[in-house]
Formats: structure tokens, sequence, C-alpha cells
């Protein structure tokens, strides 16, 4: 805290040089330093003034001045409020506080598939506007007869990626299907993939445009008239990795090519981190990865539950995990992730 103190301090002089803001990205860099290390600070002395209470109660408690059940009540409260800052305390690495894109690809399955995709789609919207993040919608590919075959979105807010990099893989549905006929029980799968949006200067990536093939199209999906009638969305292909990004979030091709090439650099950023992780696992004896395309997460509604394959989190609602109640889940997969240990699947 004393470290944080004094940066807070010795930022907070650079904020009043009057020529701060000639370059907005590094004020607006420095103040969500500032921000961040305020939080921390707040949360600290926060948990001390709960930590002094508790002792003061407890002491009048064996005065015989107060009862044991405001002790306890005190107890408790100190207590949730210290394992939410330890629990926050795990999204320590520079790219958990940035901003995210979420993409969501349909698997084998056809109709069904693209359904469970869409509904995907609208648990992490609600989640994000539950959790008071801005949602932007970048790509949307409908599926031929309901649901979509792919679609990305943007995730804005303090530890957006930080909180989603749970949701990396592929999620399974079971269920009655409502696109058969005979009523059968069916099981879906699509891909989630979430990376941090690197907007920040210090971080740099180069592109050379030898590399780059660009296409244009017409946007499908939400939109207006103008979106939908011009050729206005825009496809990247990075030919030494294979990433392929695409965006219609804008009115013109330039805006979305410009939004399409963030996006291009924040997952060649992620690719590179992920290698990084990858050779620190090496090390690190009988940790598991999580790596694309390893199934995650079972939503069986018929049975009424949803299982995390990782953390072994478990509930008996999916109505209320499809409407975005995921912080369960999220919380389990780092704590998990801190001490990873294998658990059994289950049908």
């Amino acid at each position: 805290m004393d470290n944080r103190s004094r940066e807070i301090e010795d930022l907070t002089s650079q904020t009043l040089d009057p020529n701060f803001w000639n370059d907005p990205k590094r004020a607006e860099g420095i103040q969500r330093t500032i921000g961040a290390n305020k939080r921390w600070v707040d949360d600290y002395h926060t948990i001390a003034r709960e930590v002094d209470d508790l002792e003061g109660l407890f002491e009048f408690q064996k005065e015989g001045m107060t009862t044991e059940a405001e002790v306890n009540d005190q107890y408790n409260k100190t207590s949730e409020i210290l394992a939410d800052a330890e629990f926050r305390s795990t999204l320590n690495l520079k790219e958990d506080e940035m901003n995210a894109v979420l993409t969501i690809n349909a698997g084998a399955g056809g109709t069904e598939a693209c359904d469970w995709s869409a509904m995907l789609l609208r648990m992490y919207r609600m989640w994000a506007e539950k959790s008071g993040y801005k949602v932007i919608d970048l790509f949307e590919q409908d599926g031929d007869a309901a649901g979509i075959k792919s679609a990305s979105i943007e995730i804005r807010g303090d530890y957006a990626y930080g909180w989603l990099k749970s949701e990396n893989g592929v999620h399974r549905l079971v269920r009655i299907s409502p696109f058969n006929a005979q009523g059968k029980r069916q099981t879906t799968f699509s891909s989630v993939f979430v990376y941090p949006l690197v907007e920040d200067d210090s971080i740099e990536i180069v592109i050379k445009p030898d590399d780059l093939e660009m296409d244009v199209f017409r946007a499908s999906g939400a939109g207006g008239q103008h979106v939908n009638r011009t050729e206005s969305a825009v496809r990247l292909r990075h030919l030494p990795s294979g990433v392929v990004v695409e965006c219609q979030a804008e009115r013109s091709q330039h805006q979305n090519r410009d939004r399409a090439m963030k996006m291009l650099k924040s997952r060649l950023y992620d690719i590179e981190v992920r290698k990084r992780q990858e050779e620190k696992d090496k090390v690190e004896a009988g940790k598991s990865k999580i790596e694309w395309g390893s199934q995650i997460r079972s939503y069986v509604l018929d049975d009424r539950w949803v299982k995390d394959l990782r953390s072994g989190y478990k509930v008996h609602n999916p109505d209320a995990v499809l409407d975005g109640d995921l912080d369960g889940f999220l919380k389990a997969f780092l704590m998990w992730k801190s001490n990873p240990v294998p658990v059994e699947d289950e049908d």
C-alpha cells in the first residue's frame, strides 16, 4: 500500500502539468493507473476499519457490553469484504485490466449449434450489462434458419478481460432440441474465444503490410440500410499466424479497417502472452493448461445443471446462468487456476 500511495502522489503531480493532455493516450493511461491504485488503497483502508470494528466489538462482548450475535454479524461482514479483495488480487496481470473481445463460433450441428451460439451471445451480453460493462457489436453472421454462425463483441470496462478469460474453450449444450421433430435429446457445441483488447501504446505490435490480406464485403445481421447495402465490412487475415478478424461495427470501410486492425494486434498480443505462459507451465509439473479447443463447461438443461469441467463448480439453475449469472463460475475458475485439480466429467 505504501508503494501504491507513493505512485498515486507521483502520478497525480504529473496531471498538474499544463501540457499533461497534449498526449491524450498517455494521459488516459496515467489516469487509469491512478484510479486502479486508489481503488486498492481505499479497499485496504475499508478492510482495516472493519477489522478494527470487529476487534472493538469482540472486546465489548467480553465485557458484556454487546452480544455475540453482533460480533458474528461483524465477523461475517469483514470476512466477506476480505475474501472479495483477496479474489480480486488474482487479477494481477497487465492484460487483466484491459477491455475484452469475445468471439463465438457455432460448432457442428447446423441449426441447433447456431441457436446455441445465439444463446451464449445473449448470456454474455446480460452478464456484461449486469456487471456495468459497455457492449459494442463488432461482427455477426446469422445462421441459415436460426441463431448465429459467429459473432464478436467488445466488452469495455475495468478488468473485463481478467473476468472473462476463463470462458475460452468449447461450451457443450445438452437438451431436448426444439428443432428435432422426434423430440430427442441432442448434444451440440459452440466455441468461445476471449482476448484482451490492446489500446496501450506501451505495447508495440508490428504488422508488416506484406503479411496482411484484406477483404471487404457486405455486412449481415443487425444494422441500418447503409450498413447492410454497402461493402463496409472488413476481414483481415494475418498470413504468418493464420489469424482472421472481421468487423462491421462502423458505417465506413475505413473505420472498420481501423477497428479490425486493433483487434488483430490484440489477437497477436494474446498469442504471445499465451506462448510465454506455456513456457512457464512447462516447469510447473502437474498443472493443466487451458487451451483453445478444450471443452470447459456443460449445460444440461433437461437434468437442470451447469458444471465447469475444470474447477468442478456446479449449479442447478441453468436458466439463471443463461440469463447472465456467471460470477460464481468466473470466481471458481480464478481460484482453481491458482491450484488446479483434475475434475471428473459427468453426462
